[in-house]
């Protein structure tokens, strides 16, 4: 196993694996300074950085993090490694692909995204600033399609998330009504149960694909149960669209999930065999965040950051329609205030759109983080910049259900109307059909008497 060095200041730092080595490197956070895996220094930092600079690409395919023989993340990476697409920048070092990134066209960084692992992304992404992450994830365009198109130039779409923490019809048709009112849901309308009941969850997914199915609507459901139940469901019959699952970079963090590559194989051959959607085939949702492997004791001494772009690595292969990661959900044991959860946000978007994956975030964080409604409002602004492909929305920013804060609805609109952004084609030809649009293709006001009100008045009956 090779070392690492490097001398700041007069002072020589010393750094045994490259897994070390990526940790010192990462921008201070809460995680990994939990996980004793954090720069003791400033200056430390700043020599992993001078040192990983200069590590060659191709050490990444020679030296991983965690072992080949104990981790099928690790086989995953390196089995499926396409050297073609690599061939422009093997010969490179980290800091010579920084530079390449920020003068390579959307095409050229398309082409080289199945020779990049998750962590030379995760690397690269060390040694750059705000800016350049964004500056890079902006030219990368990552197009899927269900019942609508996510992805394409200037659009941005929305997950409307009607939470309900007794999975009430009612509760969930209000919220769901409010999100179609100010144009939301275009990605996905999805719904985290509240129970882990067969029954419930079949009962919400029947909720959404009536209401779907009755007002036409140009989308896709998801209720985000645990992939062995969408399995079961859709031997049932039960009107799947996507599959959904959290997942995490190594097996260790997946099977704390009580998820394997097997069952994600088998449950997206399930869902294709549906052939539900309208305009394409992509159908997984998957969700991640950095943290999830160190809280489960899974992450084998690499930093939450790398081990979050390895979770990308997992969601790739089954091509899904969507990705985001939950960047302040799980806490600030892992992100500690609105700076690093910000931070973490544009790392995780620039490394997965840099894999090729269509990458969205739920913009959040929790009651007792060090952060508040501006930082929402500067992540999202920052994010729909970027061109993030989607954001999660829910009524007013207050996820009642999950009892974290998110963006809102009209967040969303904010976002679209300053960046002049609009929804997927689809779901906005919807909007405009139904004359929730007006001339100048904003939102408007709906009146009582309109159509989608029957939603409220229906199911609270």
């Amino acid at each position: 196993m090779s070392s690492y060095s490097s001398s700041v200041g007069g002072h020589s730092f010393r750094f045994d694996s490259l897994a070390r080595l990526l940790a010192a490197a990462s921008p201070e956070r809460s995680g990994d300074r939990l996980a004793g895996l954090a720069a003791a220094s400033a200056q430390e930092r700043v020599a992993a950085r001078w040192a990983l600079a200069e590590v060659p690409l191709a050490t990444f395919l020679t030296e991983p993090v965690i072992p080949y023989e104990t981790d099928d993340v690790t086989r995953l990476i390196l089995d499926t490694h396409d050297a073609a697409a690599f061939a422009p920048v093997a010969g490179m070092t980290v800091g010579e692909l920084r530079e390449w990134l920020l003068a390579a066209d959307g095409p050229a960084l398309a082409a080289v995204a199945p020779g990049l692992t998750p962590e030379m992304a995760a690397a690269v992404s060390k040694l750059m600033g705000n800016a350049d992450l964004v500056a890079v994830a902006r030219k990368v365009r990552v197009v899927t399609a269900f019942r609508s198109t996510i992805g394409l130039p200037g659009r941005l779409a929305t997950r409307l998330q009607p939470n309900h923490p007794t999975d009430d019809p009612a509760g969930v048709a209000a919220a769901l009504l409010d999100g179609l009112l100010l144009g939301s849901g275009d990605a996905v309308i999805g719904i985290n149960p509240a129970t882990d009941s067969p029954k419930a969850v079949r009962g919400l997914l029947e909720l959404l694909d009536g209401v779907i199915g009755r007002y036409s609507i140009p989308t896709q459901s998801s209720v985000l149960c645990h992939i062995s139940m969408s399995v079961q469901l859709m031997a049932q019959g039960a009107p799947v669209d996507l599959v959904f699952q959290s997942i995490a970079g190594t097996q260790a963090a997946n099977a704390s999930f009580g998820v394997t590559l097997d069952l994600l194989d088998e449950a997206h051959q399930a869902a294709l065999a549906l052939d539900r959607g309208t305009v394409g085939r992509n159908v997984m949702y998957f969700e991640t965040g950095q943290g999830s492997a160190l809280s489960a004791d899974a992450h084998h001494g690499v930093d939450q950051q790398t081990v979050e772009a390895r979770a990308y690595a997992v969601a790739r292969r089954y091509d899904p329609l969507l990705v985001n990661t939950v960047v302040g959900f799980i806490g600030p044991e892992y992100l500690y205030d609105g700076r690093q959860i910000l931070r973490a946000a544009l790392e995780d978007h620039f490394c997965g759109k840099l894999l090729g994956l269509p990458m969205g975030l739920d913009i959040c964080y929790t009651n007792h983080a060090d952060a508040d409604d501006d930082d929402i409002a500067t992540m999202l602004t920052m994010l729909g910049v970027a061109g993030a492909s989607f954001v999660i929305c829910t009524p007013g920013g207050d996820d009642i259900m999950l009892n974290y804060q998110s963006a809102s609805y009209h967040d969303a609109l904010y976002l679209r109307e300053v960046l002049g952004l609009r929804p997927a084609p689809e779901f906005e030809a919807w909007l405009e059909s139904i004359g929730l649009l007006d001339e100048r293709g904003a939102i408007k006001e709906a009146s009582g008497a309109h159509p989608l009100t029957a939603i409220g008045r229906e199911l609270a009956a």
